[in-house]
């Protein structure tokens, strides 16, 4: 007999019907888990959008206002999904009353939004896990590994690029996450952070950076009813984006590599375009999100012209062998969240945190935090200080 798991989805735009597809799919993949995952309430303030939630995933009840969840005995654990600048009071009141916690990154607007949320986590004695999911690539994960062997010798830099078109349009609705008060940082809190936990997860702390950040649509009309995703509006009142559409970043590490990081929202031609490439004294390793499964590795002693060869990750690398039984049949990016999912599940089964937690969240602000300090005053800052 299979215990369940009360869960609950708080905020249901894309990313909170990603987080209930993957506890649908969970013990499809993970039969011996333990936990049934069974979806209580879903919670969410556009009108009719968590009556449809219910009525297409089978949540039990739905409710505007998340801090019915937080009261509701028959949850265990949240996915929180909403909007950055609600993940600060509504992960602190989750964890407050007991309840283990799945959120999105960033992890609210700055580095002490992430921290008390961590410190809120520690306090009640509850799990929380953090939506890095591009950590969870099987290929990823064997990247780290083959780092950590010394199989490329001495780590001596890293690339990390994060280029997507999503903001490109420029009838783009002037939504939350181009104002400074809901959405904190734009492309660094939504892209860079991502590529600061990469770069930290392959390659260990980052000590210092200096960044450049830009804004190349700098108006956009002003949505006249509820948007989801990144919708258009024409016509409406036009207003500034407070924040950022790209950065560059240098990086530095404690182990003494260095490292360069440039995400951009607005890369005409550029479709989630992210990847990584690093370098050591003898070979280097090469990912790329749209080619998830495969990695490019080159190794030896041959140091000038030595080949790169393509590596298709299978049973063995990470947590592939859940989904495909051999190399070269393909995963997708569902299947990191189902990943996620059950290193969120596992974590609270087993009273040990697996995957990205609320630490590495902290870890991941400050670096934001860093770049929005060294784009302000041209210099480079501590992420250590923060």
């Amino acid at each position: 007999m299979v215990d369940t798991l009360g869960v609950a989805v708080v905020g249901f735009g894309w990313m909170g019907r990603v987080h209930t597809q993957a506890y649908a799919r969970l013990l499809h993949h993970y039969p011996r888990l333990g936990l049934r995952p069974q979806l209580v309430t879903v919670a969410e303030e556009v009108p009719g959008r968590a009556e449809e939630a219910a009525a297409q995933f089978g949540f039990a009840a739905t409710t505007r206002d998340w801090r019915e969840v937080a009261k509701d005995p028959r949850v265990q654990a949240v996915s929180i999904t909403a909007p950055n600048f609600l993940h600060r009071e509504i992960g602190v009141a989750m964890a407050e009353a007991g309840k283990h916690i799945w959120i999105e990154k960033p992890v609210g607007l700055s580095t002490a939004d992430a921290r008390a949320v961590a410190d809120a986590v520690a306090a009640a004695g509850v799990q929380g896990a953090v939506g890095f999911n591009y950590r969870n690539a099987p290929a990823v994960e064997t990247a780290r590994e083959l780092i950590a062997s010394g199989a490329i010798g001495r780590v001596t830099h890293l690339r990390i690029r994060l280029f997507s078109d999503y903001a490109a349009h420029p009838e783009g609705a002037l939504t939350w996450r181009y104002e400074k008060e809901r959405g904190g940082s734009g492309v660094l809190g939504d892209l860079a952070s991502h590529g600061a936990d990469l770069a930290r997860f392959l390659l260990g702390d980052i000590e210092s950076l200096t960044a450049d950040t830009a804004v190349f649509i700098p108006e956009r009309a002003r949505p006249t009813g509820a948007t989801a995703g990144h919708a258009r509006a024409t016509g409406g009142e036009l207003g500034p984006v407070e924040n950022e559409d790209y950065v560059n970043c240098l990086l530095r590490f404690a182990s003494g590599a260095r490292g360069v990081l440039e995400a951009c929202r607005v890369s005409v031609g550029e479709q989630n375009n992210y990847g990584f490439e690093v370098h050591g004294t003898e070979g280097a390793v090469f990912w790329d999100f749209r080619r998830m499964n495969e990695l490019g590795v080159s190794r030896g002693t041959g140091y000038q012209d030595q080949p790169v060869s393509t590596v298709y990750v299978g049973p063995g690398a990470g947590e592939f062998a859940a989904f495909q039984p051999g190399a070269a049949n393909a995963m997708g990016y569902d299947d990191l969240k189902v990943i996620e999912a059950h290193r969120f599940v596992r974590s609270i089964t087993e009273g040990t945190p697996y995957g990205a937690t609320l630490p590495d969240a902290v870890h991941s602000a400050a670096a934001v935090e860093a770049m929005v300090r060294s784009a302000e005053r041209g210099v480079w800052v501590n992420v250590r200080e923060l």
